[in-house]
Order: C-alpha cells, then sequence, then structure tokens
C-alpha cells in the first residue's frame, strides 16, 4: 500500500511537471506533447475496443489520424496554412471506410462507428486545445501563443478533482450518479467546483485578459463538463468491465483515465469563449 501510494505520488508530480512545463516553454513543445498524448490516447481506445472481441478498430491508422488532426489545427490556428490542410485528414477517414469493404470483417458497421468515435472522442477534443492556445493579437497583428488557457483548463479539472476526493471523504453523503460511479457524491462535486472557481480569481488577478467574471464562468463550465467527462469514461469503462483504461502511467492508469475530463472540458471551453467572442 505504502509503495502503490509513493508511485502514484511520483508519477502524479512527474505528469504535473511535464504537462505544465511543455505548456509554458513553447509553442512547439505544447503541439509536441499533446500529439504524443492524442496518438497514444487513441491508439489506447483502439485496444480497449478490440479486446471486446465484437470490434476491430485499425489503431494504427485512428492514431495517424488524430495526430494529423490536431497538427493540422495547430498549423491552421496560427495562420501557416489555409482550410486544405485538413483534406489529407479527410481521406484518411475515407480510407477508414473504403477498406472495410474488402476487410470482410464480421461487424463493418461496428468497426465505422468506433473508428469515427475515436475521432470525435479524443482526436477533436485534443485538437481543439490549439484554438485556446493561438488567436489574434490586435497589437502585433499576427497570431500570438497564449498558454494560459489550455493550462487553465487543466488547472481547474486538477483543483475540481482534488476538491471533490478531499470534500467527499469528509462529507459526501449524496451519490452523484451511483449507476456509474458509486464513489463521487454531491457534496464532493460541489466542493471540486469551490476550489476551482477560488482558483479562477488567482487567475483573473494575474492574467486580465479576461474579466473575473469570465474567468469564473470558464472555471464553472470546465468543473461541469469534466464532470460529465470523468463520468462518460466510468460508463465506457464499465461496459468493457475494466478498471483502468492502461498502465502507461503507473498508478494512475492509462492516458483515457487521466484526461476523461479534458475531453468535455476542453470542447465546452471553446464553446464558452466563442459566445464570449473572447476568442
Amino acid at each position: 500500500m505504502k509503495s502503490n501510494f509513493i508511485q502514484r505520488t511520483v508519477t502524479g508530480i512527474l505528469f504535473v511537471v511535464v504537462l505544465v512545463g511543455c505548456i509554458l516553454f513553447s509553442p512547439i513543445a505544447f503541439a509536441t506533447l499533446f500529439t504524443l498524448i492524442c496518438v497514444l490516447a487513441v491508439r489506447e481506445f483502439g485496444h480497449l475496443i478490440n479486446q471486446s472481441g465484437q470490434v476491430t478498430v485499425n489503431k494504427n491508422i485512428t492514431a495517424l489520424a488524430g495526430a494529423y488532426l490536431f497538427l493540422a489545427m495547430a498549423a491552421f490556428c496560427t495562420q501557416a496554412t489555409d482550410a486544405k490542410v485538413f483534406l489529407p485528414y479527410v481521406l484518411l477517414l475515407l480510407y477508414v471506410m473504403i477498406t472495410e469493404l474488402y476487410l470482410k470483417k464480421p461487424n463493418p458497421l461496428g468497426n465505422w462507428a468506433f473508428s469515427m468515435l475515436s475521432q470525435l472522442y479524443i482526436a477533436l477534443p485534443f485538437a481543439l486545445l490549439n484554438v485556446l492556445a493561438f488567436h489574434n493579437d490586435a497589437a502585433v497583428s499576427s497570431v500570438a501563443y497564449n498558454p494560459i488557457l489550455p493550462l487553465s483548463v487543466f488547472v481547474f479539472i486538477w483543483l475540481s478533482d482534488t476538491g471533490a476526493y478531499c470534500v467527499g471523504s469528509l462529507i459526501g453523503k449524496h451519490r452523484l450518479f451511483e449507476r456509474i460511479s458509486p464513489k463521487k457524491s454531491w457534496e464532493g462535486s460541489i466542493g471540486g467546483g469551490i476550489f476551482s472557481i477560488a482558483s479562477s480569481l488567482v487567475f483573473a488577478h494575474f492574467f486580465p485578459f479576461l474579466s473575473v467574471a469570465a474567468w469564473m464562468g470558464l472555471a464553472l463550465t470546465v468543473v461541469v463538463f469534466g464532470t460529465w467527462g470523468d463520468l462518460t469514461e466510468s460508463l465506457m469503462k464499465r461496459q468493457l468491465g475494466i478498471k483502468d483504461s492502461g498502465n502507461i502511467l503507473p498508478g494512475h492508469g492509462g492516458m483515457l483515465d487521466r484526461f476523461d475530463s479534458a475531453l468535455m472540458a476542453i470542447p465546452a471551453a471553446v464553446v464558452y469563449l466563442y459566445a464570449l467572442t473572447a476568442l
């Protein structure tokens, strides 16, 4: 038990250091890290689905498509190219569809569905990180890299998870979604939300490019959709009969376990900020 706690602690610290470090260091480090994470997460998803024995997902092609989508979105958001950059991605999706005509697999419809789900559920949310990270800067008439917005999403998620665990352990009595995740409580979720919203005041103080109200709204959006993202992955794992999505992160499971909340929080954050015309 003690060794497992140490393992979880060390892995958790390294995970946070690498993620925060790459986001803050440079746009190239940011793009490199999340391209890798996207590839690993899409392959992990394909592996889990293939283990069910009912569906066959081409892990290599779907991972390649995910990586390309992230890099294409980065190039588009930095205005390095126009929308034509997405055409090879469309061809990859067509390849996935057409090859099923010739592979003679027993469940082509399931293969199509889960291949496309890997892009919608995993690759697209990671690609949308670029929308948060790159935006037009009127002062210099060019695209600027803003690491604070993507970083804030992860900080809000981490604080929400930490707050939910602490508060839920102390006073959690009313189950949030017992059918899917018996341990989560309303008290814990509300406590986690308070932690995140409190941290948004710190972001508002040091990074006033958003108003206090906008920062608080962003934190609330991330908490709500992050909770749904967590529950979505829990439902998937329950359906597949597994505890963890993988073991790539010792003591923390797989990539989907670490980024489940972000897969819904990122698109929600993009929509929220567009609604505020902040992007």
